[in-house]
């Protein structure tokens, strides 16, 4: 059984009529703030499917721009984060888009900062408030903001799972699920930890040193 989560029995506490259109799209805006992890001067948001039909009259933009400010769905300044962001300096804009075989409710965020470093983080709000991150930079995932997560990005050769999830066990991090994707044997390749502690830093520190690591990003759950 996977973890019981709040908005399973209950209902997000929200600002909105939908949950999928306003909570849920909150907490989309939020994980991918956490994903990018760091100041970000531009983001370019692509609604799919019902997100771009009916999303402005459910205040979609609204609520995903909150998530991005970091506020919470029951915050009562959701429905004045475009002019929030506006005041920070942070340059928006929105284009409607298939993105595919995905669910109706999907966005696609494109986070940009001020020394060039560009992230794309797409996901879905999949009702009650629930969210899951589809994709990252173009490689599959399945991260539904419950759990620690170690996102990492390294070369597709043998044995650095192992490492990894070695340097976890020693730091007493225990495993909830992983996932691996790859561009193509031996390339790039992303694995998604979900962990029942938080990511230990000084376990982190060692993974980034690994040879074949590219990147490595802790993740926390969203509140």
């Amino acid at each position: 059984m996977g973890k019981a989560n709040v908005f399973d029995l209950l209902g997000p506490v929200m600002v909105g009529p939908s949950s999928s259109h306003t909570a849920g799209a909150v907490r989309l805006g939020a994980m991918a703030r956490k994903i990018f992890n760091g100041e970000f001067t531009q983001v370019h948001i692509v609604l799919h499917g019902s997100f771009a039909e009916t999303g402005k009259g459910h205040g979609t933009n609204l609520a995903l721009v909150a998530g991005l400010l970091n506020m919470k769905p029951d915050d009562e300044r959701i429905s004045r984060s475009l002019e929030l962001a506006d005041e920070r300096g942070l340059k928006l804009d929105f284009a409607q888009a298939d993105l595919g075989d995905v669910h109706p409710n999907t966005v696609k965020f494109i986070l940009k900062s001020t020394d060039g470093r560009q992230m794309e983080i797409t996901g879905s709000s999949i009702g009650g408030g629930r969210i899951v991150i589809k994709e990252i930079d173009q490689f599959s995932v399945e991260i539904p903001g419950d759990y620690h997560t170690l996102v990492l990005l390294h070369r597709d050769l043998p044995g650095v799972v192992a490492q990894v999830t070695n340097l976890l066990a020693a730091a007493q991090v225990n495993i909830a699920q992983m996932r691996v994707s790859r561009e193509k044997k031996g390339a790039q390749a992303l694995t998604v930890v979900e962990a029942d502690q938080k990511i230990d830093q000084d376990a982190l520190a060692l993974i980034r040193k690994l040879p074949s690591v590219v990147q490595a990003m802790a993740i926390e759950p969203l509140e």
